[in-house]
């Protein structure tokens, strides 16, 4: 059972985003979202509500024998860990074998070691750098604590080094890290096209075979949403990216997907599988509301309350 804080936290979380998501539909996405990073006053407060709804109300349930939350980080350190030691040779030699059959060069693989370089998006209070085995570089709009530096990944610089200044990241280095963490980051964007640029980004600064770890809620059960699921695969899988695992547990999907070591083994995957209704899009039910009265058939059909917002909506995660 929620206490009146944790619905007043998460309340408050959600009204930032419909803020945002409205915001958005009335000047558009590029302006709506400079708007929003220069609102310090609504970034520090959310910062602050992230951060105690995280480590107090969401961690402690993941650690109750009798609550089904699980928690992301836990099963992202875990893969990380998995691939890395076993099956990221295994993945490669996937590689080597489709690179055959399709006749492309494939760009070679950088050594992984420890500690992994991982970079979180969106971390908020840098819950991954109590890991000894990885080196963690966290970000944020607006971190909740000095071990996270002030980035915005959507319009942050790439370049050919990592550049910080006073706390803020000004230039990210391509193809350095090993992995690059999303949790609960792309309900944050309002539009399908700012989640698509933040994959992309984190595909260029990937190295080749590196990790891709994606979070994202969903309360029903396995196969209500999975056509957006898939979507998100066929997605991903046209900038580049090979899906490596996936798992779905009572208010989270949890994604892990491996920059191929070239763009055209992934997108062979889509071209393969791709469905009628697939389209190059990263969505959520939210983005249903403006477009739930067009007719147009090929339209997924969801409950737009099938992702709250966050696991907001149940007050048990």
């Amino acid at each position: 059972m929620a206490s009146d804080e944790h619905i007043e936290l998460a309340q408050y979380l959600k009204n930032v985003h419909t803020s945002l998501r409205n915001l958005s539909s009335n000047i558009g996405a590029e302006k709506a979202w400079i708007e929003h990073c220069n609102n310090k006053e609504v970034l520090n407060k959310y910062a602050q509500c992230m951060q105690k709804l995280a480590t107090v109300h969401w961690d402690s349930n993941s650690k109750s024998e009798n609550s089904g939350a699980f928690s992301r980080i836990k099963w992202a350190t875990e893969f990380c860990e998995e691939y890395f030691t076993n099956s990221c040779s295994v993945y490669t030699r996937r590689d080597m074998e489709i690179a055959m059959k399709i006749n492309v060069t494939l760009n070679k693989e950088q050594l992984f070691h420890k500690p992994y370089k991982l970079l979180d998006v969106g971390s908020c209070y840098n819950p991954f750098q109590i890991y000894d085995f990885l080196d963690v570089l966290a970000i944020d709009l607006c971190p909740a604590n000095e071990s996270v530096k002030q980035c915005d990944f959507l319009n942050v610089c790439l370049g050919n080094e990592t550049i910080i200044i006073n706390n803020e990241v000004t230039l990210l280095k391509e193809n350095s890290f090993d992995v690059v963490t999303f949790c609960f980051l792309l309900e944050y964007m309002p539009t399908s096209e700012q989640r698509i640029k933040a994959c992309l980004n984190a595909y260029k600064l990937l190295k080749f075979g590196g990790l891709l770890i994606i979070n994202t809620p969903d309360s029903k059960h396995v196969g209500a949403n999975s056509k957006i699921m898939k979507c998100w695969r066929y997605t991903l899988a046209c900038l580049g990216f090979s899906r490596v695992k996936y798992e779905k547990f009572k208010h989270i999907h949890c994604m892990a997907f491996r920059k191929s070591l070239n763009k055209e083994i992934a997108v062979r995957w889509a071209t393969i599988h791709k469905q009628p209704y697939m389209e190059f899009k990263i969505q959520i039910p939210q983005d249903f509301l403006k477009t739930q009265n067009d007719n147009n058939s090929e339209k997924i059909t969801v409950d737009v309350e099938d992702f709250g917002e966050l696991p907001f909506n149940d007050f048990e995660f």
